[in-house]
């Protein structure tokens, strides 16, 4: 593992800053998702959304990823390619976004629906989002970084879907992903010690079947094993001996999903 960096009460502004206009960023592109739209379209918005805002997309270039956001329909875990292809009603779309602002990082992502979908990918949506809310809840000073893993992989088992294990949450701060990784599953009292300072993407990624996962050709398209969808959120927080503080909250994006309907 590589040297944890420890953020001031004025770095973790500047984080929050950036944190800010990804969450406003993934609100823009909530506007536009609907059945027909391609995953271009909602690329090239983010993209000038995030550089009128004075920022710059933070995956565009990073180890020659091609575009600003990566975005993974259903069976796609991560890291999905944006493409002219259109999306169909009863998708389940995990948009991933990142900004770099004022010389800091942040990273948020979030499980869009497409129309009307599934019972079952609805429940996927539901149990993905409520393990990122119970993982953020064990990111306190004194605990450790096996307690957000196990409240995580816990509550998913529960809903018997498979928690994604090659994939993690990380620090994040003036690097895009800087030490400590953050596994979403684990024991109790196992990892690294959570101390004031930490700022840290934790990211659920929570598939409807198997935990498993392949790897494809393009270097970076990640599916499920079974073809099952998969589902992905994504918060930044800072946690300082105040508690946590969600720095990517979904406010916005829950708002423009709610005037939609």
């Amino acid at each position: 593992m590589g040297k944890i960096f420890y953020k001031t009460d004025e770095e973790i502004e500047l984080i929050r800053e950036s944190s800010l206009l990804v969450g406003k960023t993934l609100a823009e592109v909530a506007k536009i998702i609907k059945p027909g739209v391609t995953t271009l379209d909602l690329d090239k918005v983010a993209e000038e959304f995030i550089r009128d805002n004075g920022a710059i997309p933070a995956f565009k270039g990073y180890n020659n990823f091609p575009n600003t956001l990566c975005i993974s329909p259903d069976s796609q875990v991560v890291h999905g390619i944006p493409n002219k292809k259109e999306i169909n009603e009863g998708t389940l779309l995990s948009i991933d976004c990142g900004v770099y602002k004022n010389g800091y990082f942040s990273d948020c992502a979030f499980t869009y629906e497409v129309g009307n979908i599934t019972e079952e990918k609805k429940k996927l949506i539901d149990v993905t989002r409520k393990c990122l809310e119970l993982g953020v809840s064990e990111a306190i000073v004194g605990n450790c970084l096996g307690d957000i893993g196990n409240a995580i992989q816990t509550y998913a088992e529960f809903h018997e879907f498979g928690v994604v294990r090659e994939l993690v949450g990380h620090g994040i701060g003036q690097k895009l992903h800087e030490s400590p990784e953050v596994p979403n599953y684990g024991k109790k009292g196992d990892g690294v010690l959570i101390v004031d300072g930490m700022v840290l993407a934790i990211e659920p990624m929570i598939n409807m079947g198997t935990k498993n996962i392949v790897n494809h050709k393009d270097g970076w398209t990640i599916t499920t094993e079974d073809g099952k969808p998969s589902a992905h959120f994504e918060y930044t927080v800072s946690i300082t001996e105040k508690g946590v503080e969600i720095l990517t909250p979904f406010d916005l994006i829950d708002k423009i999903i709610l005037e939609k309907k």
